[in-house]
């Protein structure tokens, strides 16, 4: 984040000294995340403010399930939210990506492990071993050693039936949710850098997505983007821009008159 947001933005970027945000909730679940992951950002930046008493702040969020499009595969969903405190403003980046190793499974063989950890792509990708998939006890994170992971694995097969082994889903221990991030960061960069028509304040962005794109064939509106609303966060101004795919009218195949 940091390289994209001071050559972007020209700002400095440092983290406040022994700031622990593990306090907002855990990804191996020793503390549960309590709010969802856009107030869990803003409860971020706005304690590193306190703790700095710097006016702008940066922080991200992740949260990891089913694709809210595409239920059957797992998702990486990354916010990263940017607070003005001088000019009251918060800014929002956000990606969302098919591209992520989630996963998690209980195992008994040392074959289950490593198969697990292939698929993974250990060891550039660090894993967790613990007793049970809910359980932190005897918990290992940030493995990305293939001997530390072969001898808690043996540990931990010696004290239980079996070993849960799972993706460490924390940035610094996994480079594809890094790059994610680094998507985010480079939509919150260009929210910023979207200026209001009239009062040239940053984060002149959609709010509201229009659908009802007409079929070339019969006129009838569709699901698909007719206009974006944008909206500006100080003056409340607000414009359309239509046809933001570049299309004026939809397919007849995604039209459901013509083809129900």
């Amino acid at each position: 984040m940091a390289p994209i947001l001071e050559k972007d933005l020209g700002v400095i970027c440092s983290i406040p000294k022994d700031f622990d945000t593990d306090g907002f909730g855990t990804f191996s679940g020793e503390i549960t995340r309590i709010s969802d992951a856009l107030t869990v950002a803003r409860q971020k930046c706005l304690a590193a403010i306190v703790a700095t008493n710097c006016d702008l702040a940066v922080a991200s969020e992740g949260s990891f399930g089913p694709h809210p499009s595409a239920y059957f595969a797992s998702a990486d969903d990354e916010l990263v939210v940017l607070i003005d405190r001088k000019n009251q403003l918060e800014i929002i980046g956000r990606s969302i990506s098919f591209k992520t190793n989630f996963s998690g499974t209980s195992i008994t063989t040392e074959k289950e492990l490593l198969d697990f950890a292939s698929q993974a792509q250990f060891p550039s990708h660090g894993l967790i071993l613990r007793s049970s998939q809910h359980s932190v006890e005897d918990m290992v994170k940030g493995i990305v050693s293939p001997e530390i992971l072969l001898a808690q694995f043996h540990y931990l097969k010696s004290k239980y039936a079996s070993v849960f082994v799972e993706t460490d889903m924390r940035a610094m221990y996994n480079p594809t949710r890094m790059e994610i991030i680094s998507m985010a960061t480079k939509q919150l960069v260009e929210n910023v850098q979207s200026l209001c028509p009239e009062c040239q304040t940053p984060g002149f962005t959609i709010t509201e997505v229009n659908t009802g794109l007409p079929c070339s064939w019969c006129g009838s509106p569709t699901s698909s983007v007719l206009s974006h609303l944008y909206n500006c966060k100080k003056c409340s101004f607000t414009k359309a821009f239509m046809y933001p795919n570049h299309k004026k009218t939809e397919d007849p195949g995604f039209c459901n008159y013509c083809n129900p």
